[in-house]
């Protein structure tokens, strides 16, 4: 049959998407982009916040319409929404066919092979002799403090697993370990993920090999926190050693990390980090908020204080290091005071890249449950006055690298003009980062996933503009 999948969410999401392809290219169906034309649709989820639940619900109310409209018979919905709101969402949806939690995603397979011909019976939602996929034991978020303790899901992939890569040829997401032991407020993860599980580092060699086997250059190590891999299997230096063993793939010219944590980045790390000539110098930090007070309410660990003195500690490991980082503004009982605090700590540090979320309740957390909200239109003001901030700290740092000659990769040609190319720095993740635009250049000549020399020329908003250096 032909199948047909759209993954929302985050690249770890991405990844679980990339195996369930693969794990039905395998099973022998077809695959399709055009959503029209596909005979099972899936949609893989998020449910981090209200914005990602609406995206979720939108998309498959979307695809359902195929049901009626296309050559769809079946509709699958996994991922974090379906693992928080499996019930509720086949009573509020039922063209919905059958519901995958995170820990199921080998089960995809099964899912697809109930949509049939033989066994499809035409109409909308379910029908009393439509087969029923769903497995007799699943896993369910527990929906109050109260519930029943609740089966976690622990499935994850390994380098033997079958995955379609959905990202461009030269690059590729690599999931590390799955889960999450913290507790943070304002986070349902753990409750969706499970707990943290590390795989075994010959698995992610193994794989990081494979990959670089089929042309793909930069690797994005990704996990809940990245920092932890290997605590929860008692091997200390885990990390490090896995970042020593992938600077020797060849093949490969990076590596990146993604979602580290303050309290599990160690020296060893971060030496390996400098000291490996193809791990980016690139930290992607989560810090959430800098205001003590808040960060108390937030369950997270650390103070102001021991941000800035970690945040100079890498910096002095790791010379010429890309900083990013995110925060929450409207936490429960986020003062004006609060707030200034993580003005002052932006303001101070003088981050590379920086996103800003306004905090939402979610139900599940231990946040949920607070009153002293702030005002919706106090949260988007703070979160518009810390973005002017980090524009003009982008400025003048753009300023400065006027003139330098760079490394960089070319990720393809740029939607804006045909003329144009996209690149990225060593200190610029794909998809979250700003780009480099390249100009003054044939894009005949250059081809995705080619490392070149350029020189900077000039910035256009958060974007970097450079011409490339012909040897």
């Amino acid at each position: 049959m032909k199948i047909g999948l759209i993954s929302l969410g985050c690249p770890k999401n991405l990844v679980d998407s990339e195996v369930m392809l693969g794990l039905a290219q395998q099973a022998g169906h077809e695959l399709t982009q055009v959503a029209s034309d596909a005979d099972v649709l899936v949609v893989n989820t998020c449910a981090f916040i209200d914005s990602a639940k609406q995206e979720s619900i939108d998309t498959i109310l979307e695809m359902a319409r195929h049901k009626t409209d296309g050559a769809c018979r079946r509709l699958i919905v996994t991922g974090c929404m379906a693992e928080r709101y499996r019930d509720e969402l086949k009573k509020e949806i039922p063209e919905i066919d059958a519901v995958l939690g995170t820990g199921q995603v080998p089960e995809i397979v099964a899912a697809i092979a109930a949509g049939h011909p033989e066994g499809h019976r035409s109409g909308r939602g379910r029908s009393s002799d439509r087969p029923d996929i769903m497995p007799m034991t699943f896993y369910r978020p527990a929906q109050s403090p109260s519930s029943s303790p609740q089966l976690l899901p622990t499935y994850i992939y390994d380098a033997d697993t079958p995955r379609l890569l959905a990202t461009p040829k030269h690059y590729a997401y690599v999931k590390i370990a799955e889960g999450c032991d913290y507790k943070c407020a304002f986070c349902i993860i753990p409750k969706l993920r499970g707990k943290y599980r590390s795989r075994p580092h010959d698995s992610i060699v193994r794989e990081a090999e494979r990959l670089a086997a089929r042309g793909v250059k930069e690797l994005l190590l990704i996990s809940q926190d990245t920092t932890f891999y290997g605590i929860d299997r008692g091997e200390r230096g885990a990390l490090a050693r896995l970042l020593r063993a992938l600077n020797r793939v060849d093949g490969l010219e990076w590596v990146r990390m993604l979602y580290l944590y303050p309290t599990t980045i160690t020296d060893d790390v971060l030496d390996a980090m400098a000291e490996s000539e193809k791990v980016c110098n690139y930290v992607d930090l989560p810090l959430q908020h800098a205001s003590d007070a808040v960060l108390k309410r937030m369950k997270r660990p650390g103070t102001r204080a021991s941000y800035e003195k970690l945040l100079h500690r890498i910096r002095a490991r790791v010379p010429g290091v890309s900083l990013r980082t995110t925060f929450i503004v409207g936490f429960p009982g986020e003062t004006e005071a609060d707030y200034a605090e993580l003005e002052s700590f932006v303001q101070g540090v003088g981050f590379d890249h920086l996103g800003v979320f306004t905090y939402s309740h979610e139900e599940g957390t231990s946040a949920h449950g607070l009153t002293d909200d702030v005002a919706t239109k106090t949260k988007v003001a703070r979160q518009n006055r810390l973005m002017k901030l980090q524009q003009r700290i982008v400025r003048g740092a753009q300023k400065a690298r006027i003139g330098q000659t760079v490394r960089m990769v070319v990720d393809g040609p740029a939607a804006e003009h045909e003329l144009v190319l996209r690149a990225r720095l060593e200190g610029q993740a794909p998809d979250i980062d700003p780009l480099v635009y390249l100009t003054e250049c044939d894009p005949a000549e250059f081809t995705a996933g080619q490392f070149i020399e350029a020189e900077i020329v000039g910035s256009r908003g958060y974007d970097l503009l450079a011409r490339p250096l012909l040897p």
